[in-house]
């Protein structure tokens, strides 16, 4: 099918609505638009490699799809017919990307097709946990609560996601201002340090020698390190894009001293809460397992939960299924376990993201409090090294001792 921009005035209203549609032909993109009560103005052949939206506009944030989501929910649970909802949303979105691909799902919904098919048309966007909770939804007749479970399971998730990427910011800036402050007492402070001791004939102490070479070697091959840093970058980015690459990132979040434990029960929750709206949606156990294990993140903790999926399949209870996995934490098969027993897997899933995610919070402020007095030390460690090199032949110098 090929895609149409179309200027088009509904008949009832007199409005002129600009929007896209998919169609064979531009004569069959006008009867569609004929019978959906518009009345065709200019319909015009649209190339995704002359399209302006896409070549501008920016990325799509989880804000973005989280109130496209509500505002969906809220239009389906009112009673609006979804071509409509889907109309009046991409009119409110901001985001011009976004609104564009909104315009994509209705005219393929418009088109016979159903909002879960139209959703996977655009797999960057809306993820395999996504498209199954709308297609249970859709079954079960229940789109709109399956619709609120999706913004609320985004929204917890980008919560997390912000807490953990602030408790690094700061450690991050201090590092940044550490390296900008060497930098620039190498460059400035140091070589008139050097001059001074060469006009008077006097040898520099150690340390300061030290300073001085690194000093001059910054200065002469600064583009030397550029090339390096930006190669290393490069190939570590691509290496990363890799099986082999992700794996090795995906091991060393499980492991990293201070962060490991942290990440392990970041992946918890998200296994827990995933896990708590597949199954509350009506997804089955072995559906819910397969896109959990995708949901998570992490491919190392996706392999554990996909073994554990194979033990379910040949009859085992998922919390003996979970029990031996090296990377699932005590208390996700215990949890599991009294859910199985009381018959509310979903409820104690919910419990057990709750429980991550409130000891998630304590950890990153724990994190966060006690990383200050480490990089104190190393800031002081740092000046302390700084001004030795540049104080102590001075002071040398005026009591006239050599060093």
């Amino acid at each position: 099918m090929k895609k149409f921009t179309y200027e088009a005035r509904d008949q009832a209203t007199g409005k002129i609505s600009k929007a896209n549609v998919q169609a064979d032909s531009e004569g069959a993109a006008a009867r569609l638009l004929i019978d959906q009560g518009f009345t065709p103005l200019n319909i015009k052949e649209q190339n995704e490699y002359d399209n302006p939206i896409a070549k501008l506009s920016g990325r799509i944030t989880t804000k973005d799809k989280v109130v496209f989501t509500r505002q969906l929910a809220t239009l389906i649970g009112a009673g609006l017919p979804l071509a409509q909802s889907l109309h009046t949303t991409q009119e409110q979105t901001e985001n011009k990307k976004l609104q564009n691909i909104i315009g994509e799902i209705t005219a393929s919904v418009e088109g016979g097709k159903s909002l879960s098919e139209s959703f996977s048309k655009h797999p960057e966007v809306f993820d395999a946990v996504f498209l199954a909770l709308v297609g249970a939804g859709e079954l079960s007749g229940t789109l709109d609560k399956s619709l609120i479970r999706i913004a609320d399971q985004q929204e917890k998730d980008a919560e997390i996601m912000s807490k953990i990427k602030s408790a690094l910011t700061y450690p991050i800036i201090v590092l940044v201002v550490i390296i900008a402050v060497m930098a620039f007492m190498l460059l400035t402070v140091v070589p008139q340090v050097e001059k001074l001791y060469k006009d008077l004939k006097q040898t520099l102490p150690f340390i300061t020698q030290i300073m001085v070479a690194g000093t001059n070697f910054l200065v002469r091959f600064w583009w030397l390190i550029l090339i390096i840093c930006v190669a290393g970058i490069y190939f570590l980015l691509q290496y990363l894009k890799t099986d082999s690459g992700i794996k090795t990132k995906d091991t060393f979040k499980l492991n990293v001293p201070i962060f490991g434990q942290m990440f392990r029960k970041l992946y918890m929750a998200r296994f827990a809460r995933t896990g708590q709206t597949l199954l509350n949606t009506g997804v089955s156990m072995l559906d819910m397992l397969n896109l959990t294990s995708k949901a998570v993140n992490n491919t190392i903790i996706g392999k554990s939960i996909l073994r554990a999926a194979e033990k379910v399949k040949g009859g085992k209870a998922l919390s003996d299924a979970l029990q031996p996995e090296d990377y699932i934490l005590p208390l996700v098969p215990q949890m599991i376990k009294i859910g199985e027993q009381s018959g509310r897997i979903d409820e104690m899933m919910g419990k057990l993201a709750q429980v991550y995610e409130d000891e998630l919070d304590e950890e990153i402020k724990t994190i966060s409090t006690s990383i200050e007095p480490i990089l104190m030390v190393v800031l002081a460690i740092v000046a302390g090294s700084m001004v030795a090199a540049i104080l102590l032949p001075i002071y040398s110098l005026v009591n006239g001792i050599q060093v």
